[in-house]
C-alpha cells in the first residue's frame, strides 16, 4: 500500500463506500447525481459511476495503481462538471441545486486534482485548491437564502440560537472560499473548511441517520456531507509537506 497521508486513506475509503453503495443500489451516490431520468441508458450510467468510485477508490490505495487512479478519478470529475452539472447551472441559474451540485462536484474535482498532482506527476495544485475555494462559496450562501432549512438542521442541543449558527456557519464557508481564491490564510481556509464540514457531518447527519426512520434525502445527506469531508481534507492535506 501507498499511504500519503490520513486524509489520502480516509478519501480512498469514502470512494470505496461511495461505489460500493452505488452498485448495491443501483441508483447515483450524491456526488454523482443529476443526471435526468430521460437520458438513455441511463441506469448503466449509474453503474458505470459506481464502478468507478469503487475501483479508483481500491486503486488509490496501492503503488502501481495510484497514478492511473488519480487520472481516472480526475477526468471523470471533470467532465461530471462540464457535461452535468455546468449546463444545468447555465439553464437554470436560479436554482439552488445548480449552485450547490456545482459546489459539490468542484471539491471532489479539486481532491482528485490534489491526487494527480501527487501520484501522476501533475502541476498546479494550487489551481485545485482555487477550484476549492469557489466550491465552497455557494455552500455559503446556500445557507443565507434557505435560512429556515438550516436553522432545521442545527441540532437542539447546540447552545445559543439556531439562526446564528446558520449565519455563522455560511459566512465562514464564503470567508474559507474568497481566501482560498485570493491566498489570503489559504491553509487556515482549506483546514477549517474541511473540519466545519467534518462537524456538519458528525454533530448532524450521523445521529439522525442512527434514528430509527431516516428518509432517502436524509442517506443522501449524509453521504453527500461525508464525500465532501473527505474532499476537503484531501485539498487540507495538499498544504502538508508529504
Amino acid at each position: 500500500m501507498r499511504i500519503k497521508s490520513p486524509g489520502h486513506a480516509f478519501f480512498a475509503l469514502t470512494m470505496i463506500c461511495l461505489g460500493g453503495i452505488g452498485l448495491y443500489t443501483g441508483g447515483f451516490p450524491p456526488i454523482w447525481s443529476g443526471v435526468p431520468k430521460s437520458v438513455p441508458a441511463r441506469e448503466a450510467i449509474a453503474y458505470l459511476c459506481a464502478t468507478v468510485s469503487l475501483l479508483t477508490g481500491f486503486g488509490l490505495l496501492f503503488q502501481r495503481s495510484a497514478a492511473i487512479a488519480s487520472r481516472v478519478l480526475l477526468m471523470f470529475f471533470a467532465l461530471w462538471m462540464l457535461i452535468v452539472r455546468l449546463p444545468h447551472f447555465v439553464m437554470s441559474p436560479t436554482a439552488v441545486d445548480a449552485w450547490w451540485s456545482c459546489g459539490d462536484t468542484a471539491v471532489m474535482l479539486a481532491a482528485a486534482w490534489v491526487l494527480w498532482v501527487w501520484f501522476a506527476g501533475g502541476k498546479g495544485v494550487r489551481i485545485a485548491t482555487a477550484i476549492y475555494g469557489a466550491g465552497l462559496i455557494p455552500f455559503g450562501i446556500a445557507h443565507f437564502l434557505y435560512l429556515k432549512e438550516t436553522v432545521a438542521d442545527v441540532p437542539r442541543w447546540i447552545p445559543g440560537p439556531a439562526v446564528f449558527w446558520a449565519y455563522l456557519t455560511g459566512a465562514a464557508f464564503i470567508a474559507a472560499g474568497l481566501g482560498l481564491l485570493a491566498g489570503v490564510l489559504a491553509r487556515w481556509a482549506a483546514a477549517l473548511s474541511a473540519l466545519m464540514m467534518g462537524l456538519f457531518t458528525l454533530l448532524i447527519w450521523v445521529p439522525i441517520v442512527l434514528t430509527l426512520h431516516p428518509s432517502a434525502s436524509d442517506w443522501a445527506e449524509f453521504l453527500n456531507s461525508w464525500a465532501l469531508t473527505a474532499g476537503g481534507w484531501m485539498v487540507a492535506d495538499s498544504w502538508r509537506k508529504l
